[in-house]
């Protein structure tokens, strides 16, 4: 298989579930997408943005020393490889609370492949330093990350790329059938859909901070 290749489905959810946005209606019936073997990329919820604070017990907004967050998350595939490999740029925003003389804070942060949703397959831990000159309140970092997915796992396999692909004639019982509805298409699908995430790597209590402030 190609690492692009086409499948006609008779709806959109296939594209919800690991395929690229463009699609376009195929005369023989059902719709066109291109779906990729690069991965999906972004930030997990939770772990785009980390606050620390000037006391180990004070979470008020009196007691933020630096926040900040992760953004404009962009990304370059090579799918011509095996294992495809994926290049990930990020910046960092950073906003301190005071600002006399300058100062670098160290961010560490995660990039992780995840298989079908829920398996993570890799994972590595790097840090990004923003730098503040005197009296600087904001400042700006930039940060890579890497993915690698192996070409077979991302490739479906051939019946099921089959029973996708096949043509549903107007009137016959199957016409309005998604594909997806059979549950070894679908877990297919999703066994072949891989993620490509960053996001800072907190502790247990930023982690509560963000999901519970």
């Amino acid at each position: 298989m190609k690492a692009r290749s086409h499948i006609a489905i008779a709806a959109l959810s296939l594209l919800a579930a690991g395929c690229a946005s463009r699609g376009e209606i195929d005369p023989t019936g059902g719709i066109t997408a291109v779906r990729t073997a690069c991965p999906s990329v972004g930030v997990p919820a939770a772990t785009g943005d980390i606050t620390l604070f000037t006391s180990p017990t004070g979470r008020t907004a009196a007691d933020i020393d630096v926040a900040a967050l992760i953004t404009d998350v962009r990304s370059t595939c090579n799918d011509t490889v095996d294992p495809i490999y994926t290049a990930i740029t990020f910046d960092v925003l950073a906003r301190r609370t005071r600002t006399d003389g300058a100062r670098d804070v160290t961010f560490p942060f995660y990039s992780t492949v995840v298989q079908g949703g829920t398996v993570v397959v890799a994972k590595r831990v790097a840090q990004v330093t923003v730098h503040f000159e005197p009296g600087q309140e904001r400042a700006r970092a930039s940060a890579t990350a890497g993915a690698y997915v192996e070409r077979a796992a991302a490739t479906l396999p051939q019946d099921v790329r089959d029973q996708i692909t096949k043509q549903r004639k107007a009137g016959r019982a199957d016409a309005a059938v998604d594909p997806l509805t059979n549950p070894a298409v679908r877990t297919a699908v999703l066994k072949a859909s891989f993620e490509a995430l960053v996001g800072f790597q907190l502790t247990d209590d930023q982690l509560k901070y963000n999901a519970t402030r």
